[in-house]
């Protein structure tokens, strides 16, 4: 990665899981906290940018997509969110929280058979994050979140590119098990901060206060609320 998000005023903030880890809803309730204490924010979503989310949808679609593809798509996708979404907010003092990162690409690409290093150096532009959460969780509670949802597995996300197992929840087990021991591999490389998911919200969300509290001494905060 190429620079600390310490040498930017802002602070970077990032969540990393699995499907069905719940990160979303703690990244969304972590940033209402940050509002109500007078922090800007910026939201920072994974597979986002409309530079390829066209390419991205007529290649899931027709299934076109393979590994080294998928992986260079994602990278163009981020680094287009990264110049224009992230690093600006960054330098003008807000506070950037991001539902999946570069840490999702060393997971999930990894996971379907490309090379580490390379897409580790694929994303060497990244900014080093303040803090990257883990919210650590098993496949099995994982589905079960998911189905009692009514979340459909797609494709891509049950892994069926790489497993080509005909049922989407076997497929889903199976690719994520080797996207979770992706992830616990990443926990010491890159010190991400491990939650365990399977708590309740409200725990989850204290842990996460208590420890992205202790990382804005310094932080800009906007005018006092009224």
């Amino acid at each position: 990665m190429r620079s600390d998000a310490q040498d930017f005023p802002g602070r970077l903030f990032v969540a990393e899981g699995i499907d069905g880890a719940g990160k979303s809803t703690q990244l969304s309730l972590l940033q209402k906290w940050l509002e109500w204490e007078g922090y800007g924010t910026y939201f920072s979503e994974w597979n986002s940018s409309p530079l390829v989310r066209n390419v991205t949808r007529r290649g899931k679609k027709k299934r076109l997509l393979t590994p080294t593809t998928f992986s260079l798509i994602h990278a163009t996708d981020f680094a287009e969110r990264s110049e224009r979404h992230i690093v600006p907010p960054l330098k003008a003092g807000a506070i950037v929280l991001a539902d999946r990162y570069a840490y999702t690409a060393f997971a999930r690409d990894v996971a379907r058979g490309v090379d580490a290093r390379w897409v580790r150096n694929l994303y060497r532009f990244a900014v080093t994050p303040t803090i990257g959460f883990y919210f650590r969780i098993s496949v099995d509670e994982a589905v079960k979140r998911l189905v009692d949802g009514r979340h459909a597995i797609s494709y891509y996300e049950a892994g069926m590119d790489r497993t080509h197992l005909g049922d989407a929840e076997e497929s889903f087990r199976v690719f994520q098990r080797s996207v979770i021991s992706e992830y616990e591999q990443m926990v010491d490389e890159f010190g991400l901060v491990v939650i365990d998911a399977t708590q309740s919200i409200e725990d989850q969300q204290a842990q996460v206060r208590a420890v992205v509290t202790r990382r804005l001494t310094g932080a800009r905060t906007m005018e006092a609320r009224a």
